[in-house]
């Protein structure tokens, strides 16, 4: 029998802004947003939507419901998007500024996780101080990170992890235009900055490249990509070639796709896995109206099982957003998940199955 492996993964998980606010070392909640002057407006919102929201909360608050779902698996990857830092200078003419205090990291390392990918559109939201205090901030509390740096080879090198009998894991980092990071934000040899890459088939390569560097037999690679929009179905065609090409010419095992507010379809690619987007899984958007035809209230957990890098299972675990703390979905919310998930998959060869509370991925 081959190597066994379980992967957490999951979308955007936004510690900053109202989320830092009920944490117990919130940062100066001063917003500069066209819309909102304070981070608390934020929780404001929320508290009118749901209800009172408590402050100073314990770590394993905002994940309420799902710590123990967590810790089924040998490692867990979240795209970060926030910048952890208290300090620097909101980066001019962006219209969303997130930041989180270091002192509250403690909210992830309560839920286990491993790896945070950087390669988003808010890693740099208070400028390179704010990308100095992020990297130093993470490594100290001993999680590791991929997808940004304090130069181009620091922001391309892979994050490794050696799981014991599970095998090792490579994480690469990397993150496109398409989902708002400006092209300002791409690393450079004497910049710090981003893994920002292309679609093309030369980005392919520089993808293989990197993995060659570091990869051994046996190893699984997941190449976690922010890209896309916030809202809406469509999977770019370009996307799905980058993908699968990635899968045939870079030894990529999973496709970890987010930068959608909500899950986007699936794919099983010669038996490897394709997420094009997981949506959002800690925000603070509670009480913001608006593309409700989405369902921004509802999230998913992706349990990957593998075996020597191919797909055996795909478990998904329904939440909701509720008082800045994940529940577990209600039946009809969960069923909503399943029939929208398989509507959109049609495409892709993939349906969706709601299983004693739990989705599951038929392909």
């Amino acid at each position: 029998m081959g190597s066994r492996l379980t992967l957490c993964l999951t979308g955007d998980v936004m510690c900053g802004r109202g989320i830092d606010q009920i944490l117990a070392h919130p940062c100066d909640p001063t917003l500069y947003e066209p819309w909102a002057r304070s981070a608390l407006e934020y929780v404001k919102l929320a508290e009118q939507r749901n209800g009172s929201i408590p402050r100073r909360v314990a770590g394993p608050y905002i994940w309420g419901e799902t710590l123990e779902i967590l810790s089924e698996a040998s490692l867990r990857i979240v795209n970060l998007e926030t910048a952890v830092t208290a300090r620097g200078e909101p980066w001019p003419q962006k219209g969303i500024h997130y930041r989180m205090s270091p002192e509250n990291l403690y909210c992830l390392t309560a839920a286990g996780i491993d790896c945070c990918v950087l390669a988003n559109n808010h890693l740099l939201d208070w400028s390179y101080p704010g990308l100095a205090d992020t990297l130093e901030s993470l490594t100290g509390v001993g999680i590791a990170c991929c997808g940004a740096g304090c130069d181009l080879a620091e922001a391309a090198a892979p994050a490794v992890f050696d799981t014991g009998e599970d095998g090792r894991v490579i994480v690469v980092g990397l993150g496109t235009t398409s989902s708002g990071i400006p092209d300002s934000w791409k690393a450079a040899e004497n910049r710090p900055g981003v893994a920002l890459t292309g679609v093309s088939a030369a980005d392919v390569d520089a993808v293989a490249a990197k993995v060659a560097l570091v990869r051994s037999a046996g190893d699984v690679v997941v190449a976690s990509i922010h890209w896309g929009p916030n809202w809406g179905y469509r999977i770019p065609g370009s996307h799905r070639r980058f993908a699968q090409a990635l899968i045939d010419r870079a030894g990529v095992d999973v496709v970890h796709g987010h930068s959608s507010h909500h899950p986007l379809a699936m794919e099983v690619y010669r038996g490897r896995l394709i997420l094009y987007g997981c949506g959002d899984l800690i925000n603070d958007y509670e009480g913001i109206s608006g593309h409700d035809e989405y369902r921004p209230d509802l999230g998913l957990i992706y349990n990957v099982e593998l075996s020597d890098g191919m797909l055996e299972r795909l478990e998904m675990i329904p939440v909701k957003r509720h008082r800045f703390r994940l529940i577990l979905a209600p039946e009809e919310d969960r069923l909503w998940l399943a029939e929208t998930l398989t509507r959109e998959g049609a495409s892709l060869g993939t349906a969706v199955e709601e299983k004693g509370g739990r989705l599951v991925l038929r392909w």
